[in-house]
């Protein structure tokens, strides 16, 4: 069974939320941003491109148009392969562990694991960004040292900073498929999902 909500992020760019269910036990959840702007890609090149030819049309140095090709294909380049996230993925997996991917634009993927045993909780963090704040979700990763503590905080869906409305439905459900993997619920996690609110 599968749910696309259409979203924006702060930014004001749309983004997809996409929530698969595989199995009782298995979940994932993909948050997606368009492909690629042709158009843009076609002003920015043409906008570097005439700006070299000006400069070479007053200094009639060929270096400057050579340079301006260079440095147009290489920021393409660099951009399309560590810039621009395609769709970023949370999969659940109950008693094994949570995956997070990351798919770029060139194709690059890049895949963390963890385990089961090492978290502690899904929480709604906030922060600070430019002027205004926003609210992603993280992983607690648990102390073994301590059994109240925590270790360190895993933010998910880093590049897509979605709005409120995206971040809480995703919560809820990721949480619900958490505790019926054996993890422990915090005080206050008796949530209802907002989304049918």
């Amino acid at each position: 069974m599968a749910e696309k909500n259409e979203f924006t992020d702060i930014n004001g760019k749309a983004i997809l939320l996409d929530c698969q269910n595989y199995s009782s036990f298995c979940r994932e959840f993909t948050v997606s941003s368009p492909k690629v702007s042709l158009c843009k890609v076609i002003v920015c090149t043409c906008s570097v491109w005439l700006f070299a030819y000006a400069v070479f049309f007053v200094t009639e140095n060929t270096a400057v148009l050579s340079s301006a090709i260079i440095i147009t294909l290489v920021g393409m380049m660099m951009h399309i392969h560590l810039v621009k996230v395609e769709h970023e993925t949370l999969l659940i997996i109950g008693s094994l562990g949570v995956q997070l991917s990351t798919s770029y634009a060139s194709g690059r993927e890049s895949t963390t694991f963890i385990e089961m045993s090492r978290i502690k909780d899904i929480v709604i963090n906030e922060a600070v960004y430019m002027q205004s704040i926003i609210y992603y979700l993280c992983i607690l990763i648990k102390d073994s040292g301590d059994p109240n503590g925590i270790a360190s905080v895993v933010p998910l869906f880093q590049r897509k900073r979605s709005i409120i409305f995206c971040v809480l439905p995703t919560e809820f459900k990721a949480k619900t498929k958490l505790s019926g993997s054996g993890i422990q619920k915090l005080p206050g996690d008796n949530c209802t999902d907002p989304m049918t609110q």
